[in-house]
């Protein structure tokens, strides 16, 4: 998302995750062989994964499918003593701006919940992601709903080409293919092929603005087309042209939400309603976009259960959240080194002329916006985490870290 002011700053670095890096074959994507050879040292690069990343696909479960899938988060869910009293001392002395839900799942039958200010709604920046990828799932279960081989085939072997939707980004993406001596990264251009799957991936593992927003009119295209999709570009081009902008707009709200909704989730919670590039814009419009930390936690909740869609876009979602590459922000905590972290970031800061002050990267005066979603498996523990901050002239990445480790002090200590 942006946000237009005088001073306006939004040159972010990615937000990285990854799907497990055995998952090549299996998707097609072909950035996870690269970065496999790039940490083996076999080709030039300079990616080193810390123990946690090395995870593989079997590795990833959904945890409250069996044990726990009648839990939800209501305004009237229990808290745990223990964690919520941790989680108020954690907080007592930073600013009022954050808001966070925890739930500690280590045991799946008896979920543990903590929050505060969970209901305060904020921009979600990149966080929003996560709701065009479920979106994209959401139209292929409509599409082939009893046939997750077939959805699979489609996501590995549906390559489309960008568009004009990938204007402008300033964020790179990995280029490499089969033979190549190094991983190039550089800005998605008109032209560039991939298959869904690597957009998807483009568009979490590096949150790539382009990618976003590319793959949200395949979403829409997929849901408004089902199995006549994909378009040819001259087919595309002719709908987005011949549509009015208004039912572009309700058809792109409709591809997010309708997947939120039937898989129980509160639309007046949680939203992106804007494309993410001003290519994207200018084609279809736009409306606003909020999330709060509980809704955030339902989506966890949801997809951990397997009710995200359905199970196997749960569990497909889960492994492209999972962080097999180097980490920062919330997960760069040394805490979490060895810890299997599925993760998205998303952050906006703004800058306004301030005497005496240095405003920069996540250190806005105007607005800083960093906000948190994970899920965390450290030794017997895993737990989930919804957290959103606005708070002026502070690193929030630094900060979003060491609240990482304070965390996860406090699960790994529970009696």
């Amino acid at each position: 998302m942006r946000i237009r002011a005088p001073l306006a700053v939004l040159l972010l670095p990615p937000v990285i995750s990854a799907y497990p890096l055995d998952g090549a074959a299996k998707t097609g994507i072909r950035r996870l062989t690269g970065y496999r050879l790039a940490h083996e040292g076999k080709i030039a690069a300079w990616i080193r994964l810390p123990p946690g990343a090395l995870r593989t696909m079997a590795d990833v479960r959904l945890r409250l499918k069996d044990a726990a899938g009648s839990f939800d988060i209501t305004p009237s869910t229990p808290r745990d003593p223990y964690l919520q009293s941790g989680i108020e001392k954690i907080f007592a002395g930073r600013d009022p701006s954050y808001s966070i839900a925890v739930l500690d799942i280590s045991d799946p039958a008896r979920p543990r919940y903590a929050a505060l200010k969970e209901y305060d709604k904020r921009i979600p920046g990149s966080v929003g992601k996560l709701f065009v990828a479920t979106g994209l799932f959401g139209a292929a279960r409509r599409t082939w709903p009893a046939d997750a081989a077939r959805r699979e085939r489609f996501l590995r072997e549906t390559f489309v080409a960008a568009d004009s939707f990938v204007h402008v980004d300033s964020k790179t993406v990995p280029f490499y293919k089969d033979g190549d001596k190094a991983i190039v990264n550089r800005r998605l251009q008109v032209g560039d092929t991939f298959n869904l799957y690597e957009w998807l991936d483009h568009a979490l593992s590096q949150s790539s603005n382009a990618a976003a927003s590319f793959t949200w009119e395949q979403a829409m295209l997929l849901h408004r087309f089902g199995a006549k999709y994909p378009l040819s570009r001259e087919e595309t081009e002719t709908f987005l042209k011949e549509t009015p902008r208004a039912e572009l707009g309700r058809l792109a709200l409709e591809t997010v939400e309708a997947p939120l909704r039937e898989s129980g989730l509160d639309t007046s919670r949680i939203r992106i309603g804007t494309m993410f590039t001003s290519g994207g814009e200018r084609v279809v419009p736009g409306t606003g976009s909020y999330a709060c930390p509980a809704e955030l936690m339902r989506w966890l909740v949801k997809l951990e259960q397997g009710k995200l869609v359905d199970e196997w876009s749960s569990l497909e979602l889960k492994r492209l959240l999972y962080f097999s590459r180097p980490r920062y922000r919330y997960s760069s905590s040394p805490a979490l080194v060895n810890a299997a972290v599925y993760f998205k970031s998303g952050s906006l800061f703004e800058c306004a002329p301030e005497p005496g002050y240095q405003c920069g990267q996540y250190r806005g005066n105007k607005v800083n916006l960093m906000h948190s979603v994970a899920i965390v498996e450290s030794g017997t523990k895993a737990y989930l985490v919804a957290l959103m901050s606005n708070v002026l002239k502070l690193n929030s990445a630094t900060e979003h870290q060491t609240i990482g480790t304070l965390i996860e002090r406090l699960i790994q200590a529970r009696p």
